[in-house]
């Protein structure tokens, strides 16, 4: 973990703050790629992940944007509560979202704070000159974070803007924006859930690839058509052959920590891709939306914070 300090706190839309963190002796952070994040662990304890949402123009500083979100489970609260001066950790930046390529034509779609991941992407883009679209779907101007910079920024031409609460501009026609890009462009996708379920879900129907749709869930969609009835299974951990059950109402990573198996955990929705573990044997019953479908057909992996199995045994590899 880094030690670092809240350097200066910015408003950057409604319910939306931006904090610049550095070392407190102005040491140089570590590099990162766009589509990185850290982990911030808070005052409290709380260890939330957030996505870096500008490249680095001085490598002492990141910054990172978060949204004040009702249905927050405290983070973004705490979050919204920082103040300059205040001493944080960090993990060093990971990347769960990458560009395929620079230099690869791209399509790129935000919903509201999702803007986060795909900003430092369009800054590399833009610098190797390569095509690319940018779509911002927000509320308004007023709830739209860093619009006012974007719409006079070095790729102004590539931004279209989609405010839902602006007769004048009105909600993106997702099909309109997907169909003329079939063939030939990376699209990357991050937002609300629902959001970003519809933009792959119409790419789907229009023939894109599965290997050419990125995306990055901040939390996980609520599948109402999904049976809710769970039944016990056992894991089993390859290094030691010992065995333990996962009750009807626990996780797979709940019971690790229970017995003493270290697994690091964040999200605990199956968005981040933290507790990623290989399945040496047995069936998941795959919960996440951080795997591909391929992945999930697979079957080789598992998110132990949600996901459970469809055998009576999963062997994991520990």
């Amino acid at each position: 973990m880094i030690a670092v300090e809240v350097k200066n706190v910015v408003l950057e839309a409604d319910s939306v703050v931006r904090l610049v963190l550095g070392r407190p002796n102005d040491g140089l952070l570590p590099s990162f790629d766009a589509g990185a994040h850290i982990e911030l662990t808070l005052p409290s304890g709380l260890i939330r992940q957030y996505s870096l949402c500008r490249l680095q123009a001085d490598e002492r500083y990141y910054e990172i944007a978060v949204l004040k979100d009702p249905a927050s489970r405290g983070g973004s609260e705490e979050v919204h509560g920082l103040t300059i001066g205040e001493h944080l950790s960090i993990s060093e930046p990971r990347n769960h979202f990458p560009l395929v390529s620079p230099t690869r034509k791209a399509l790129l779609i935000a919903g509201g704070i999702g803007v986060t991941p795909l900003l430092p992407m369009a800054q590399t883009l833009s610098r190797y000159g390569t095509p690319f679209e940018f779509h911002y779907c927000s509320k308004s101007p007023r709830h739209a974070a860093f619009s006012s910079a974007l719409e006079g920024g070095r790729f102004a031409d590539k931004m279209h803007f989609h405010y839902s609460l602006v007769p004048s501009s009105g909600r993106m026609d997702i099909r309109a924006v997907l169909a003329d890009k079939v063939s030939d462009t990376e699209l990357y996708v991050c937002g609300p859930a629902g959001f970003i379920t519809s933009v792959l879900e119409e790419a789907k129907t229009l023939g894109w690839s599965e290997s050419r749709l990125h995306r990055e869930f901040f939390s996980a969609p609520v599948d109402e058509s999904a049976d809710l009835t769970d039944s016990a299974f056992t894991v089993k951990i390859s290094s030691t052959g010992d065995e333990f059950v996962v009750a009807e109402d626990q996780t797979i990573s709940q019971v690790l920590e229970d017995n003493g198996v270290f697994l690091p955990v964040s999200c605990e929705e199956g968005v981040c891709g933290t507790c990623m573990t290989d399945v040496l044997d047995g069936i998941p019953d795959h919960r996440d939306v951080f795997l591909t479908d391929k992945e999930h057909q697979e079957g080789k992996l598992i998110m132990a914070c949600c996901s459970r199995a469809k055998t009576k045994t999963l062997t994991l590899d520990l």
